[in-house]
């Protein structure tokens, strides 16, 4: 019973591998081994995303007229850098299942925001409808004011 009380009094921990319910704390183990993978996986996705937007900017860079990049070459090149950003935002959600007891809400609207970030900026606006770049303010609007809210409510 003191044992109860004083895991009560400890803070609420996300995925607990020494829950009481054998079941519970054998699906949370499992889980914790899965985000483990997966943690792994974004590295090698991460590594990948870097080889190809130094690829990108190297082809770009050696494709005529040699060593000058125009506007459509650039953000192509900025693209690609930008998914590596997200990759490592989604990796560093991912990790925080292990090492943190609460899920924090304010990264993954960072990662959002960045990923809207990303289409706005790499956006090919020539075929685009009026009501696309509404969506991608409402999105940029929203995704803004909740973190502004959660850094404002720290």
């Amino acid at each position: 019973m003191a044992d109860q009380m004083q895991r009560n009094a400890q803070a609420h921990v996300e995925l607990d591998p020494d829950h009481e319910d054998l079941i519970v704390r054998s699906c949370n183990r499992l889980i914790r081994h899965a985000v483990r993978v997966m943690s792994l996986f974004m590295v090698v996705v991460i590594g990948f995303a870097v080889i190809d937007a130094g690829y990108s900017f190297y082809i770009k860079l050696v494709s005529p007229p040699v060593l000058i990049l125009d506007v459509s070459d650039l953000l192509e090149v900025f693209a690609a850098a930008l998914v590596v950003l997200i990759a490592i935002e989604i990796y560093t959600n991912v990790t925080l299942y292990l090492t943190a007891d609460i899920i924090h809400v304010k990264l993954v609207v960072a990662t959002a925001l960045m990923a809207v970030a990303r289409k706005v900026i790499t956006l090919d606006t020539t075929d685009l409808e009026p009501l696309y770049f509404v969506g991608y303010s409402g999105l940029g609007l929203a995704f803004g004011v909740t973190y502004w809210l959660l850094w404002r409510g720290k």
